[in-house]
């Protein structure tokens, strides 16, 4: 093991900048406020992350970042959980930079790059995928991926009706979008792809939970037992089965095994086995959606897997990319590979130099047993959460290194003004967090998968502080 270290890349507490977190200036400092009006003056009115977080990163080491004011952060957002191995990892770059002197760009033909990507993907499957799958890439967004798992599900099922769910974020385009449950994301963008419909997503910390015989489609012996969970289901199975539902039935139906942007909604066990067999009942495809909790988030390599489920595709994203490179993709079951040459293409579907880092990644998370310690070291990082004595801490919820942190008025109600007195608080003490939930209430985050357990510790000490302090000023 400790040779197999030595040869894949430094070990994960020699990636970062050694003095984090370091705030010497105001945030923002002097440098990072003239690229801040800079960029006012010059980019899109699109942009958000500064208008929240006003820095301007200039460098980064594995979990740090530096800014152009020399400040140093714990970045517990890590580019909305893309740099899984983290900031300018070595090996990653090393292989990256590589390819870089040799070829970049090469749409679907044949390279080593491409063809030992998409076998490293195979050896990390879900087990009812492995050996039994193909890759399309077409294009270098998450959204890229789930506009061809929409292709994907209507070429192979012949149907044109879609299942998601409330509080689903799947992207920005129009497909993609048309998915997303968000409706701020769609305002003024309309009409998007019809026959969609939005089910309930479990939600147990939201629910109010009553015996109200829900659990009539949840027959098999390993129920969950979660009436949340049941609703759910009832309302999805209504959706392809109720002969008065209003729309045609769907041909496949998206989900976040765990929800994003939604909150970090971690669903009762038996969800996903339930949306496996309504899928299969109707003849509909399951296709899961992991571009942001996949590729080691959660402590496993998707988060499907922690529920026993394999689905019939599998969009990603995000990390893939190994150091940050824009790369999206869908694996799906050798069985739905109808298309024909050119049944699914992209310009940018050939980014070789994101492949070899995202092989490099697979390799070095391997090696160094990154996916045991995302979980215990976010096991950690919930508990000390858990631990803050504040009333407005409603719930704390993830698995791995995926966390959320949700908060509540004294009348439980969704209070995101905690939410940005916290990040706030955060950002001018030097660690990097992000928020989530439908109403922005909930604390999200993402560390990188090369998060040291003193880093952890630290960047804890900062967030529990900025809870109480955000607590002390509620009263």
């Amino acid at each position: 093991q400790d040779l197999n270290q030595m040869s894949i890349g430094p070990p994960i507490h020699e990636l970062h900048f050694d003095e984090a977190p370091n705030v010497e200036t105001s945030i923002p400092g002097p440098k990072s406020k003239q690229l801040l009006d800079r960029q006012e003056q010059i980019d899109s009115g699109a942009v958000a992350y500064p208008k929240d977080v006003p820095i301007a990163p200039e460098t980064g080491r594995g979990s740090t970042l530096k800014d152009a004011d020399g400040n140093v952060f714990l970045d517990f957002f890590a580019g909305i959980g893309v740099l899984n191995v983290g900031h300018s990892n070595p090996y990653v770059l090393e292989a990256v930079n590589e390819q870089t002197n040799d070829l970049v760009h090469t749409i679907d033909f044949p390279t080593e790059a491409r063809l030992d990507f998409i076998e490293a993907l195979d050896g990390i499957a879900p087990s009812g995928l492995q050996g039994e799958n193909r890759m399309v890439f077409g294009g270098p967004t998450g959204s890229d991926a789930i506009e061809g798992s929409i292709k994907l599900a209507r070429h192979n099922t012949g149907r044109h009706g879609m299942l998601a769910f409330e509080g689903s974020y799947h992207g920005s385009t129009a497909g993609a979008l048309s998915l997303t449950a968000g409706k701020a994301y769609k305002d003024g963008y309309e009409p998007l792809l019809n026959d969609v419909v939005h089910a309930p997503y479990p939600y147990p910390f939201r629910e109010s939970l009553n015996d109200d015989g829900a659990t009539a489609v949840c027959p098999r012996e390993d129920c969950c037992g979660r009436m949340s969970c049941a609703r759910s289901l009832e309302a999805v199975k209504a959706k392809f089965e109720d002969p008065y539902g209003g729309h045609e039935d769907p041909g496949a139906i998206w989900v976040e095994p765990i929800q994003g942007e939604g909150g970090v909604v971690v669903p009762p066990k038996g969800f996903l086995k339930g949306l496996r067999d309504i899928a299969d009942d109707n003849d509909a495809m399951l296709i899961v959606d992991e571009i942001q909790s996949g590729f080691g988030r959660t402590g496993e390599w998707w988060a499907c897997e922690d529920y026993g489920v394999t689905p019939d595709a599998m969009t990603m994203a995000k990390g893939i990319g190994g150091a940050g490179l824009p790369l999206g993709g869908m694996m799906y079951h050798e069985k739905y590979d109808t298309w024909d040459a050119g049944g699914h293409i992209g310009t940018f579907r050939g980014n070789i130099p994101a492949m070899r880092g995202g092989t490099a990644a697979i390799e070095y998370i391997q090696a160094h047993d990154l996916l045991d310690h995302a979980t215990e070291l976010g096991e950690y990082m919930r508990s000390r959460l858990r631990d803050v004595d504040s009333p407005h801490v409603g719930v704390v919820r993830g698995k791995g290194l995926f966390i959320g942190a949700e908060f509540v008025d004294d009348d439980g109600t969704p209070d995101k003004e905690m939410v940005k007195a916290v990040r706030k608080y955060c950002y001018k003490n030097g660690v990097l967090v992000w928020k989530a939930g439908r109403e922005g209430n909930v604390l999200r985050l993402l560390p990188p998968l090369v998060t040291t357990k003193e880093q952890a510790e630290i960047g804890l000490d900062i967030i529990c502080d900025a809870i109480r302090a955000a607590t002390k000023k509620a009263v």
